[in-house]
C-alpha cells in the first residue's frame, strides 16, 4: 500500500464515521425499534382481524381454514384457530405498547416459523422479511420509547 492509498483509506474511514455518527443521531436505535414494533404489529394484527367478526368472535370460515389449508400435524384445528387468532391480537398490541417486547416478538417469530414450515413453505421471502423486523426486537427489546423501559424502573413486589 502506498502513502497516497493509505491517506485515502484514512480519509474514507473518517467520512464513514462522520456519516455513521450523523445517521445515528438522525435515526436513533429507539426510532428503528419503534418502526419495527409498529411494522410487524400491523402485519399480524391485520391478519388477526380477518379471522374474527365483531370484537373477537372467530368466524366459521376461520375454523374451516384451520381444518383444511392451515392444518397442523400436532394441534387440533379448532385449538390452533383460537391460539393463532388470540396471538395475532395480543402480541401486536403488546408490541405497539412496547410491553413484553422480546416475548411478543419471540412468540410471533415462533408463529412465523410454524407458518413457514407447515402452511406456506414457498413464502420464505415474506417470512424472512418478518423475521428481519422481529430479530432486532428480540435482541434489543423495545427501545427507549417503550413501556418495557418504564417497567425496568418499577420495583419488584414480593
Amino acid at each position: 500500500m502506498t502513502l497516497s492509498s493509505t491517506a485515502l483509506a484514512a480519509a474514507d474511514d473518517r467520512a464513514d464515521r462522520t456519516a455513521s455518527n450523523w445517521l445515528s443521531r438522525v435515526l436513533p436505535e429507539s426510532l428503528l425499534l419503534l418502526v419495527a414494533r409498529f411494522g410487524i404489529a400491523a402485519v399480524f394484527f391485520q391478519s388477526g382481524r380477518t379471522k374474527v367478526e365483531g370484537f373477537l368472535t372467530i368466524k366459521p370460515s376461520t375454523y374451516d381454514l384451520f381444518a383444511t389449508d392451515y392444518k397442523l400435524p400436532l394441534i387440533p384445528s379448532d385449538i390452533a384457530a383460537r391460539m393463532a387468532t388470540g396471538a395475532e391480537h395480543l402480541f401486536p398490541i403488546l408490541l405497539v405498547l412496547g410491553l413484553f417486547t422480546r416475548l411478543s416478538a419471540l412468540a410471533l417469530l415462533g408463529m412465523t416459523t410454524v407458518i413457514e414450515v407447515f402452511v406456506y413453505p414457498d413464502a420464505w421471502p415474506t417470512h424472512l422479511s418478518w423475521a428481519g423486523l422481529m430479530l432486532p426486537l428480540i435482541a434489543r427489546g423495545g427501545g427507549t420509547w417503550s413501556l418495557d423501559r418504564l417497567r425496568r424502573g418499577w420495583p419488584l413486589r414480593r
